[in-house]
């Protein structure tokens, strides 16, 4: 008989929570890597997937071989494919062990890979872009361990000048009178491997539109078991949902024990009115019909294209193709 072939290699996760992108892989114990393209922001390298190597930046939550594992294979992939010099931001604990692991595969393959790794404090930002920041927050596991905010920073009128005319803010702004303050919005919050603590009732997790939170245990009986690898458990998001009011949470880190069919099952047992905003990154049907719909729902309320216009772009289509083939 003819053997089998070996099984396909994992599909990465995708969800899309207008407007950004959720991508990537999370099984507990093995890895975990999320990718948010919009942001050029990874979260967490456990074997670095192909689109986590677009990232210019990656955060890593803490250093457990299947969040960081992927580290020195995303440097070197960065330089070989031209893509720049990666960034590994970490806790501030961390920095020296992985630039000594760096170091290490100098010697190993003759030469050095560009590299730069940050350490970040909790409760420090990084600057990404002019108006994105990354803030690091102090979470709770077995090692020296992150969460994150993507943040955007706008400049917002002064409360006390809101009813002023035009000409007046334009005189109090000239004569050196600060009418405008810095206003902070969280975009995507991510808790890293954590228990439940007040750091992840914080403003950047309880206001973001998007939060990606790990939920390891399902199971009843395995509150113990959670709390002993200070893991989330599904009834510490029935709590968490209360105060996040994102549109969207992402659970990744769910292990192979658990069936996602048992996971939603519980989750509608427990989160009850707040299931519904939960999705799993790992449970491709569910999100590819999601996906789907909302493609659909585009359509309907595009406007419709007229005979001519259609024409004309399909004229246009095969004008390109011409193009190219020649």
């Amino acid at each position: 008989m003819i053997p089998k072939p070996p099984p396909r290699e994992g599909q990465l996760g995708f969800i899309y929570s207008p407007p950004y992108r959720i991508q990537g892989v999370s099984v507990a114990g093995e890895q975990t890597a999320v990718h948010v393209p919009e942001l050029d922001l990874a979260f967490d390298v456990g074997l670095c997937p192909r689109p986590v190597l677009t990232a210019s930046t990656v955060a890593l939550s803490h250093a457990h071989m299947d969040h960081s594992g992927g580290v020195p294979y995303y440097f070197s992939q960065r330089t070989f494919q031209k893509l720049g010099t990666g960034r590994i931001v970490c806790h501030p604990e961390l920095e020296h062990p992985l630039k000594q692991m760096m170091a290490g595969w100098v010697d190993l393959e003759r030469q050095r890979t560009p590299h730069e790794i940050v350490g970040l404090a909790p409760d420090r930002s990084l600057q990404l872009r002019p108006n994105l920041l990354l803030r690091a927050i102090e979470v709770s596991h077995t090692g020296p361990s992150l969460g994150y905010a993507a943040i955007e920073t706008r400049s917002k009128l002064r409360p006390e000048f809101h009813d002023l005319p035009q000409d007046r803010l334009r005189e109090l702004r000239l004569g050196g009178t600060q009418i405008t303050q810095a206003v902070e919005i969280p975009l995507v919050a991510y808790t890293g491997d954590t228990e439940l603590g007040p750091f992840l009732f914080r403003d950047e997790f309880s206001r973001a539109p998007i939060v990606v939170t790990e939920c390891t245990f399902f199971e009843p009986d395995h509150r113990d078991r959670a709390r002993v690898g200070k893991h989330l458990h599904v009834e510490d998001l029935r709590v968490l949902l209360q105060t996040w009011t994102a549109k969207d949470v992402i659970v990744v880190h769910v292990s192979r024990r658990t069936t996602l069919s048992y996971a939603r099952e519980r989750l509608r047992e427990v989160c009850g009115d707040d299931a519904p905003r939960v999705h799993f990154l790992m449970d491709h049907r569910a999100n590819r019909a999601r996906y789907e719909l909302q493609q659909a729902e585009i359509e309907a309320t595009s406007p419709v294209k007229s005979d001519a216009d259609a024409s004309e772009e399909t004229a246009s289509q095969h004008e390109g193709r011409v193009t190219e083939s020649s």
